[in-house]
């Protein structure tokens, strides 16, 4: 019985030795963790410490990273500077409690170095990722000797705090690169002056900062209110903190990157992967003193980023200035009262204060929470004549604010962010005493507007009177068209055809021989077609001096072709513009017909848009581009031609890419031309395509300049959704439309972006483009804006959009749809209550 119990005592002895030496949390003295694939994990598995390689390196560090999470996520490193060169190091405990890191020949590369030591020590790694050395006495920890959070290393993790009596501190510093763990050209600190901000230093100059801390946030950050992830102060023994936290059990890390960011990132373990709650600086605005003294940066403008002088001041170097290089600031207009006062005497009116909203406030701020109110506040600096702004106190948050030097950093914010700063400035330049200048202004401006608008009514009546001129060529009668004998070319003329203001530019065509073109397109070899519509085909030509063009040739079996011919030739050779393309010349030749285009290199838009192994070569910014372009050579063809044309016929087929993928608009064949005083007109024979008809066209044969912007706006949708118009038919949707409304409609519009564009996309732009299709394709010809409004919309991004109204010409309504309310329009009547159409479907 005895020896049973001694076995007993032992084993337990035994269990219990194991429990304590060797618990997977824990290291003691003497013992040693080699780099063999021996980790030390918290105790509840979150963090691991041990032995790494970063990508793209066989280096060995001893760090602490998130456990079971890939790629693997390092929030600590020991050994940074000196990386170990193979697998035969070690770290442990020693015998005065110290933590070293040892390399293959037992050489200590690091150590912590503290200035406490122990003969009886323990290493923890805690639950938080804080690794801990501690004194202990019959295993039970009495003091603290060593820990990691008072010695990080770019990371910020919840349960770190920063004291902030120690003054201005860099407490993380980046990586050299995401492959390197050595210190880089980055730290991150706090700078306590005022009220507590974050700074990141490049080597010793500011590189960003977070802006003031208001008891809830940061105010130079975009960040949202509730802020769940993110940072306290914390009064504890009379000494004040700044401490990272977080209100759930996620995992969230705050770091500064390698290339200067300061990034907060959350672990979404559906997705498997860290999601960005914020990064900083987001743009350039962001960068510190990006404008120079006294200007405030200003990222919402049309232009992009944009530096502004604030109110009082103007640019101190107006030639940089304008060259956009902002470093050198601004200066003020006029200098103030009290410093005359103090130089020369006087009494004129004394200084005030403009304000200026939702700014990010300067740097280098004086706080006084002595001063309670913001009168209080604004005497302080009125009675000080080295005060060049001050901020109001808040109640709840940020006492008051001075500003004795320049005001520098500041960033304009969205509404409803950011604070407001009142600014010291000479008397003349406050509100109440340039109400005078501003009605001469007013006056003037309304003077020149008048002027302006005589002007453009005496421009528009002589237009009109040219295009009266111009009307009686509506259509070349086949009879009247010369032959090719009379008006020929061998092409031995110079290649010029294609340079505008040279004689191959001039409307007047040059007339070819087919023998001349037929060689030009090695007999119009199966090589050298590029395709083909209802009028026949279209093949590649090379000039003898390697200039390429494009060949239209009418098919003699084409029983609609000779009208589109006539047409086409009558129609496009008066047109120049960028974004059409170029005719150069026709042959007409027996029964062959033929028109002679500029070569579009890069063939039809739909070739990109709708190929899902080339569409993602088109990105947003170019597709954007496409779309402005369009609807510039739209807003041409309607208004500032010499003949106002109505294309009829506009979808992706019919846009040509050239060698940049710059859009041309192409096939005029369905196109027809307009009186300078017309509207509207009716045909008895509707062309087109469906899906992209307006329905007054397709359903009563009625077209204006109306019928192209709804065209427009359905191949602007296809643009944005990379899908053509008919893949959206289902039995819930009628097309493209009808699902972009639900969409839209139902708040979720970025579902329609194309999913292979969706990194390089420009949210505000996707949006407003497709506020725009939808405007464009409304049922009725009036609610729909004219090409002009489009390019504007397009072109300037702070004109407020209307609200679409919703679709009723779905699958399910387009046969009971009431067609007379389209006569009740007084801005579309037809020339006929009842219109005979016949639909022709290309």
């Amino acid at each position: 019985m005895a020896e049973r119990i001694s076995f007993l005592g032992l084993f337990l002895g035994v269990l219990c030795f194991l429990s304590v030496c060797f618990a997977a949390d824990k290291i003691q003295q003497g013992q040693w963790i080699k780099d063999d694939g021996e980790n030390i994990v918290s105790a509840n598995e979150k963090f691991v410490l041990g032995f790494f390689s970063p990508e793209g390196t066989s280096n060995r560090y001893v760090g602490i990273w998130y456990n079971e999470i890939i790629p693997q996520s390092v929030v600590w490193v020991a050994n940074r500077e000196r990386p170990i060169l193979d697998k035969n190091g070690a770290f442990g405990i020693t015998g005065n409690g110290t933590f070293v890191v040892l390399d293959g020949k037992n050489v200590s590369i690091w150590n912590t170095n503290s200035s406490v030591t122990s003969s009886n020590a323990t290493m923890v790694l805690r639950n938080t990722s804080e690794l801990i050395i501690l004194k202990t006495d019959g295993w039970r920890p009495n003091n603290t000797i060593w820990q990691s959070f008072h010695q990080p290393t770019d990371t910020f993790l919840p349960g770190m705090r920063v004291d902030l009596s120690a003054g201005e501190s860099k407490l993380f510093t980046s990586w050299t690169n995401s492959g390197n763990p050595s210190p880089g050209r980055f730290s991150m600190g706090i700078d306590p002056r005022a009220s507590p901000q974050i700074v990141i230093w490049e080597g010793e100059k500011r590189y960003w900062r977070s802006g003031h801390w208001d008891g809830r946030v940061f105010l130079g950050v975009p960040m949202r209110t509730d802020f769940v992830y993110g940072f306290d102060l914390i009064t504890e023994n009379d000494n004040l903190y700044l401490e990272y936290k977080s209100s759930s059990s996620d995992l969230i890390m705050f770091k500064v990157d390698w290339n200067g960011k300061e990034v907060q990132q959350r672990w979404n373990e559906s997705r498997k992967q860290w999601i960005k709650i914020q990064e900083q600086p987001a743009d350039q605005c962001g960068v510190y003193n990006h404008c120079g003294q006294f200007a405030r940066c200003d990222n919402s403008s049309s232009n992009g980023i944009n530096c502004v002088c604030i109110v009082g001041f103007n640019p101190s170097d107006w030639n940089q200035w304008n060259a956009r290089n902002w470093t050198g600031g601004c200066t003020r207009r006029t200098p103030l009262q009290c410093q005359k006062n103090n130089t020369e005497g006087g009494g004129a009116e004394k200084d005030g204060f403009r304000e200026v909203k939702h700014i990010k406030l300067p740097d280098f701020a004086d706080i006084d929470r002595n001063m309670r109110s913001p009168e209080d506040c604004k005497k302080k600096c009125e009675e000080d004549c080295s005060c060049n702004a001050y901020a109001p106190p808040v109640p709840g948050g940020i006492s008051c604010m001075l500003w004795r030097n320049e005001l520098v950093d500041m960033m304009q914010l969205d509404e409803g962010s950011g604070s407001t700063l009142f600014v010291r400035l000479h008397s003349s330049e406050l509100d109440n005493k340039s109400s005078k200048t501003t009605i001469i202004v007013a006056v003037s401006v309304v003077a020149a507007v008048a002027v302006l608008v005589i002007v453009s009514i005496w421009l528009l009546c002589s237009r009109r009177a040219r295009i009266r001129a111009a009307k009686k060529r509506d259509e070349i009668p086949r009879t009247e068209l010369p032959t090719s004998g009379e008006f020929s070319s061998d092409f031995s003329a110079q290649c010029d055809l294609t340079v505008e203001g040279k004689a191959g530019a001039s409307s007047d065509l040059v007339f070819f021989s087919f023998s001349s073109i037929a060689a030009a397109t090695d007999s119009f070899s199966l090589a050298n077609k590029l395709g083909q519509g209802g009028f026949g085909h279209v093949y590649k030509g090379v000039l003898p001096c390697g200039q390429e063009i494009a060949v239209k040739r009418l098919s003699r079996r084409s029983g609609q072709g000779v009208q589109e011919f006539t047409n086409e030739l009558t129609v496009i050779a008066k047109l120049q513009h960028r974004n059409l393309v170029r005719l150069l010349g026709c042959c007409i030749e027996g029964d062959e017909k033929m028109l002679l285009y500029e070569y579009m290199p890069n063939k039809s838009l739909d070739s990109f848009v709708f190929d899902p192994a080339k569409r993602s070569e088109l990105n947003w910014r170019k597709r954007f581009h496409i779309i402005e372009e369009i609807a510039r050579g739209l807003l041409y063809l309607h208004r500032d031609s010499r003949l106002r044309i109505i294309h009829r016929d506009l979808k992706a087929s019919n846009i040509l890419l050239d060698g940049e993928m710059n859009p041309k608009i192409s096939d005029f064949g369905m196109a027809r031309i307009f009186g300078g005083n017309q509207n509207e007109a009716n045909t008895n024979r509707v062309v087109g395509t469906y899906g992209y008809m307006a329905p007054e066209y397709a359903m009563e044969g009625l077209f204006s300049v109306k019928s192209d912007v709804y065209s427009f706006g359905v191949l602007l949708l296809e643009i944005v959704s990379g899908r053509r118009n008919t893949s959206f038919r289902t039995d819930d949707h009628s097309g493209i439309i009808e699902y972009a409304w639900e969409q839209w409609d139902e708040g979720k519009p970025m579902n329609l972006l194309d999913p292979s564009i969706f990194s390089s996309c420009v949210p505000q732009e996707v949006l407003r483009c497709i506020q725009l299709g939808l405007l464009c394709v409304q049922d009725l010809a009036v609610h729909r804006p004219n090409m002009s409004a489009v390019v504007l919309f397009l072109e300037t991004d702070n004109v407020t959009l209307p609200v679409p109204r919703p679709p009723t010409y779905t699958a399910s309504m387009r046969r009971s749809v009431d067609v007379d309310s389209w006569n009740q329009n007084n801005e579309l009547p037809s020339s006929n209550s009842i219109t005979m159409s016949v639909i022709v479907g290309r």
